[in-house]
């Protein structure tokens, strides 16, 4: 992201930077650009699908350490895609190199900074429970943070380098500088050490002229121009002392730009280096430049007054918008409780889909929640059109563009995007359970918190290809009856731990298909207006800890008995299990109707080619098995070091285990009831 080079290069320029005693201030965060670094620089698990709980206290530490030194958050975070494909290039090429690194990882088992599926989620979530202020933009947030801390008059936290281009009054604070984590204290007040970065510091090492910053921006490379696809390009390291190819280079340029005062004289200058080019090219080029140089020009802010007064700004006007937005779809987006794919999916009848670690010989994960989508395509583009969304996925190694039809059958043909917010809750409700092919009666015995989750589990078994055996569901339904002790967790697994098994890349498709189920099904209820609560993310899925179920499950055929489990977790999972079964048995009894036969590309077949293994689980169940897996999942959890951090639930449960210690003819009633059945 941003300036090709131009953090790299600054790290050997340490004088630009001035250290800084944090506090008592506001702060204009990069909300994306935290999260990537946040969830990469904590050691978090890839390629196993993700360690959410770990990573919510991660949240949870850092905005804490904020608010320990009186500084108060703003997070902004990027919205739609870009309606004039300015960066439409860029965007492919990550894509591309995106989708190459997941099967590196899969194949290798080493860490490619592929981001977990639900960690944007999970971010979103925690900030909104820490009641962090959070704003999620129409488009690309970089403008619209600069414009707020230039108002504001307050810092920019972010490692994105355009942020190094922008004049920003109260300047940048570099993420990989911001020792939020070692938070000191003068006096009586706390602080957080850091470095800050002025352009006018910047300007002064290399005799610059500040306006010419953008003109660096464009000649350099940013995410609008690249200049090195260019017939012509320019060596600019003809223009720099020794040092490496990328130092060079901009060194260069800011050598060669020390000769001019404005960037009209820059642009005319460099167009000149490039060689012989026609009128039509030259202008091209200027065109192109020119748009690159004004992404640093500062809009007026709307953010303002969204974070002050919860006023959601106009949507920007878009032309040739196929389906016109209605206004209460606005207010949901800005604080970031509605997906900003709705977006794309109005203004460009596009969706970009996420990569995941895979191998590039297994079908793309996204095909097995695909059905969702087309539901979502229906309700926000109407049965009145022809349109079609075009999605793009990956295809072995190569990014594929599908054209896939919305979905109108059912209530959906009832619901019309302009009134959706004020539809029957009973309607809306009807067309989530419909797509996702359960009943309100089915998931009546669950807790609110575990009906949308268990529904895609249900959703997951009949569309995942290949379908899930006993033990992958066995262990996905223990990670969610764990998972509340999983969420006070801080110690990480130990690197060595997780390099003595090669990744099992059956397991690893399994569970992809069940998370792009999740996060389709969360966008669909977010759209519908919440008609099921949406699950707390961080709590529904512990990557290492399920494959490490799964791992044992199927080499040692049953797990031991290790420890007791609260009878909570035991109910809980006993209750899913149950429900499962229930639902397994209808579907099996009464062939299911062909929901699928619009969307999927691939033929289903009816679920009564289950296997007996995976009825006779649930047939067979009682509480005292229930329990027993229960206690070996947190076994499990505790030899992955997993549960290292000292809680109160942990304390509470330590106090009550004293207690009955001193209680033997409660303790000799506890462990007749069987836990060692396995």
């Amino acid at each position: 992201m941003g300036v090709q080079g131009l953090a790299t290069l600054l790290e050997n320029y340490g004088q630009i930077y001035r250290e800084v005693q944090f506090r008592k201030s506001r702060l204009v965060i990069d909300g994306c650009n935290l999260l990537y670094l946040m969830y990469f620089s904590s050691g978090l698990d890839e390629n196993h699908g993700g360690e959410y709980a770990a990573f919510e206290e991660q949240i949870e530490k850092f905005v804490s350490a904020l608010r320990d030194c009186g500084i108060s958050p703003y997070v902004v975070l990027d919205g739609g895609t870009d309606s004039t494909d300015k960066k439409l290039d860029t965007l492919l090429e990550r894509a591309e190199s995106r989708i190459k690194k997941a099967h590196q990882a899969a194949v290798e088992g080493r860490k490619q900074h592929i981001l977990p599926l639900l960690t944007k989620m999970v971010f979103k979530q925690t900030l909104a429970r820490l009641e962090v202020p959070v704003a999620q933009c129409y488009g690309e947030a970089d403008q619209q943070i600069a414009a707020l801390a230039n108002e504001w008059k307050c810092p920019v936290l972010s490692n994105d380098s355009d942020f190094y281009i922008f004049d920003l009054p109260a300047g940048l604070l570099p993420i990989s500088h911001f020792k939020w984590e070692a938070v000191e204290q003068s006096g009586s007040q706390r602080y957080i050490p850091c470095k800050s970065y002025k352009t006018s510091s910047f300007c002064i090492v290399f005799n610059v002229q500040p306006e010419l910053l953008p003109t660096l921006a464009a000649l350099a490379g940013n995410d609008y121009v690249k200049l090195k696809r260019m017939e012509t390009p320019i060596n600019w390291a003809q223009f720099a002392t020794a040092g490496s190819e990328t130092q060079s280079r901009l060194e260069g340029l800011l050598c060669w730009l020390k000769g001019f005062t404005t960037p009209e004289e820059a642009l005319e200058a460099a167009v000149g280096l490039m060689g012989e080019l026609n009128t039509k090219r030259k202008a091209e080029v200027k065109n192109s430049l020119n748009l690159g140089m004004e992404e640093y020009k500062l809009p007026p802010s709307y953010l303002s007054r969204f974070f002050i007064h919860g006023i959601a700004p106009p949507l920007p006007v878009v032309e040739k918008v196929a389906v016109p937005i209605p206004d209460w779809i606005q207010l949901p987006l800005m604080q970031a409780r509605l997906t900003a794919d709705v977006l794309d999916v109005l203004q460009l009848q596009r969706m970009s889909l996420s990569v995941c670690v895979d191998h590039k010989d297994t079908p793309t994960a996204n095909l097995t929640s695909r059905p969702l989508r087309q539901v979502m395509y229906g309700l926000l583009l109407g049965g009145g059109t022809a349109l079609q969304v075009e999605e793009r996925d990956r295809e072995g190694l190569q990014m594929k563009f599908n054209l896939v039809p919305p979905v109108f059958r059912g209530v959906t043909q009832r619901l019309v995007l302009n009134s959706l917010n004020k539809a029957e809750l009973s309607e809306r409700l009807q067309l989530l359970l419909d797509t996702l092919q359960v009943t309100e009666a089915c998931l009546s015995r669950l807790p609110p918190q575990l009906r949308l989750p268990v529904a895609v589990i249900c959703f997951w078994l009949q569309n995942a290809r290949p379908r899930p055996d006993e033990k992958l569901l066995k262990a996905l339904l223990l990670g969610l009856s764990v998972g509340d002790p999983l969420r006070h967790t801080a110690a990480l697994q130990t690197e060595d731990h997780r390099c003595k098994r090669h990744l099992d890349l059956t397991v690893v498709h399994a569970f992809n298909q069940w998370q792009v189920c999740m996060k389709d099904s969360i966008h669909l209820n977010q759209l519908l207006g919440f008609p099921l609560p949406e699950p707390q993310v961080s709590r529904l899925y512990q990557g290492v800890l399920v494959h490490e179920l799964v791992h044992r499950m199927r080499t040692t055929g049953r797990l031991k008995v290790f420890l007791k489990s609260d009878r909570s977790s035991v109910r809980q999972y006993r209750t899913m299990v149950t429900v499962v079964h229930q639902f397994l048995a209808q579907r099996v009894s009464t062939p299911s109707e062909s929901h699928n036969e619009v969307a999927a590309p691939r033929q289903r077949r009816p679920l009564d080619d289950l296997t007996v293994n995976l009825q006779q689980l649930f047939l067979q169940y009682d509480d005292e098995e229930a329990a027993t897996e229960i206690n070996s999942a947190v076994r499990v959890q505790q030899e992955l070091h997993l549960d290292k951090l000292v809680s109160v639930k942990t304390r509470y449960r330590t106090k009550e285990r004293n207690n009955r210690s001193h209680n033997l003819e409660l303790a000799r009633k506890e462990e007749s009831r069987g836990w060692d059945l396995l």
